[in-house]
C-alpha cells in the first residue's frame, strides 16, 4: 500500500520542497495551500494531488480531510508565517491575531480534522514545522515568537495527551532559512529589506535543507519518536548573532 502524506504550506518554499522530498520516498503527496495554481502544478511535478485549503478556516480543512480519506501516514503542519517587526508598543494587533490564526489555529484545525486517519493508518507521524522563535525572543518578534512558542507548546501536549495512540508527534525547528517568500511577506512585500535579513551570511539553510529533516524525521521506525529537531546554519549562534561577511 502506498505511504499517503499531507502537507500543508505546500505552494512554495520549505512545503515545496518537503512534498518533492516525501515522493522521493515513495510517498503520495497531497499538497495543500490556498494557491491553486502552485499546487496543482507541484501535484503534476511529484504525481501527487493538489487540495486548495485554507488552513485558518475550519469548513476548509473539513474538505481537506475528505479529501484525504480515512487513513494517513504522515501529516507536515507546515503551514505558517510571520508579519511585521514593530517593537511591542507599536504592534499591530491584526498582524498578531493573523501569526496566531495561521501558527496556532490552523495547526490545530489540520491536527483535528486529520487525527483519526492518522491513528488508523497504526504507524501515523505529525511533523509540526516549528522555529527557533519558538525557543528564543528577539527585539520586534514578539507577535511572531509568541506564536511559535503556541505551535512548540501545542507539539509536546500533543505528545502527551497522544502517549497510548499509534501516532509520533515531532517539531522540526528551524533558525535562519532562506526562501523566495518568508522574510518577503514579514516586510511587507519590500525586497531590500527581506534581502538585507541574508546578506554576507555564509550559507544560510535553504528549503531543501528543511525539507529533508523533515523527511527523515518522519521516516524513522513506528517505534522512534523525534520529539524535536533544531536546525540553524552554522553562521546562525541564536536568532540575534549571525555571522556576516
Amino acid at each position: 500500500m502506498t505511504r499517503l502524506a499531507v502537507v500543508t504550506g505546500a505552494s512554495s518554499g520549505i512545503g515545496a520542497a518537503t512534498a518533492r522530498h516525501l515522493a522521493a520516498q515513495g510517498f503520495e503527496v497531497v499538497c495543500a495551500a490556498r494557491r491553486a495554481d502552485r499546487i496543482e502544478a507541484l501535484a503534476e511535478e511529484v504525481r501527487g494531488r493538489a487540495v486548495v485549503c485554507d488552513v485558518t478556516s475550519a469548513e476548509s480543512v473539513a474538505e481537506l480531510a475528505e479529501a484525504v480519506g480515512p487513513r494517513l501516514d504522515v501529516l507536515v503542519n507546515n503551514a505558517g508565517g510571520a508579519f511585521g517587526v514593530s517593537p511591542v508598543a507599536e504592534a499591530d494587533p491584526e498582524q498578531w491575531r493573523q501569526m496566531y490564526d495561521v501558527n496556532v489555529l490552523g495547526l490545530l484545525h489540520v491536527t483535528k480534522a486529520l487525527l483519526p486517519a492518522l491513528i488508523a493508518s497504526g504507524a501515523g507521524v505529525i511533523v509540526n514545522v516549528g522555529s527557533i522563535a519558538g525557543r528564543h525572543a528577539y527585539e520586534g518578534g514578539a507577535g511572531y515568537t509568541a506564536a511559535k512558542h503556541g505551535t512548540k507548546v501545542v507539539t509536546e501536549t500533543l505528545r502527551l495527551e497522544l502517549f497510548d495512540q499509534p501516532v509520533r508527534v515531532c517539531e522540526v525547528a528551524p533558525g535562519m532559512v532562506r526562501t523566495e517568500e518568508f522574510a518577503l511577506v514579514r516586510f511587507g512585500g519590500d525586497q531590500e529589506r527581506a534581502d538585507a535579513v541574508y546578506a554576507g551570511v555564509p550559507d544560510p539553510l535553504v528549503a531543501d535543507d528543511i525539507a529533508d529533516a523533515i523527511t527523515w524525521v518522519a521516516t524513522r521506525p513506528a517505534h522512534v519518536n523525534i520529539d524535536e529537531l533544531v536546525i540553524k546554519p552554522r553562521a546562525q549562534a541564536a536568532p540575534y548573532k549571525i555571522h556576516r561577511i
